[in-house]
């Protein structure tokens, strides 16, 4: 995997876009500034998506420990080099491994042990392009709001008394897909509300 590499991320206060363009403008600088060299150092832009429940969280996490080897750079997990897959096994090495762990078993060695079995299954997990998984752009989310919802503007949905907005923001997440964090940039509504329903 010399041109690429996968991260699984937690958004925070900062929206994703701006954790990305400071850590690889940062590391365009270092790197053009080491090589002596100057230009762009990405081909494409980052690719994304959202993990929302702990089953893809999980897969993501089985995918981006399987790539290795499925590219053929290394014949075990715990082989590979540029992986955290150890934090996970011998303790935190700056990782935040409780989220993994703690869906296996709040018992650290259960969790552990159930982990190891996890990861090291046998899978042929496909991320970022699993069928039927596409995104809705936000054009197409916004019309959908607009017109379930029967608003002028998606931030009106604000302004619903909170059962009837509550109701609403679940259809547009399990009916037609919207995403958390497409919901909450096009109505303003915050994330944990959105999350909890």
């Amino acid at each position: 995997m010399g041109n690429h590499l996968h991260l699984l991320l937690k958004e925070g206060k900062e929206p994703l876009e701006t954790v990305m363009r400071r850590i690889c403008g940062s590391y365009v600088l270092w790197y053009n500034n080491k090589y002596d060299r100057v230009g762009y150092l990405f081909q494409d832009r980052f690719k994304s998506e959202p993990v929302e429940d702990d089953a893809y969280f999980l897969t993501v996490l089985r995918y981006i420990f399987h790539n290795p080897l499925k590219a053929g750079i290394a014949t075990k997990i715990q082989n590979y080099i540029w992986t955290n897959y150890s934090d996970y096994i011998e303790g935190s090495n700056g990782t935040d491994t409780d989220l993994a762990l703690d869906i296996f078993n709040t018992d650290r060695e259960k969790a552990v042990r159930l982990f190891i079995e996890y990861i090291n299954k046998e899978s042929d997990d496909k991320c970022l392009d699993i069928p039927g998984k596409g995104r809705l752009t936000d054009d197409e989310a916004r019309r959908i709001i607009k017109d379930h919802c029967k608003v002028d503007h998606t931030i009106d949905l604000q302004n619903f008394d909170k059962d009837k907005r509550n109701s609403y923001i679940k259809d547009l997440k399990e009916g037609y897909g919207l995403s958390i964090r497409q919901i909450e940039r096009l109505t303003g509504i915050t994330r944990g509300i959105i999350q909890r329903l």
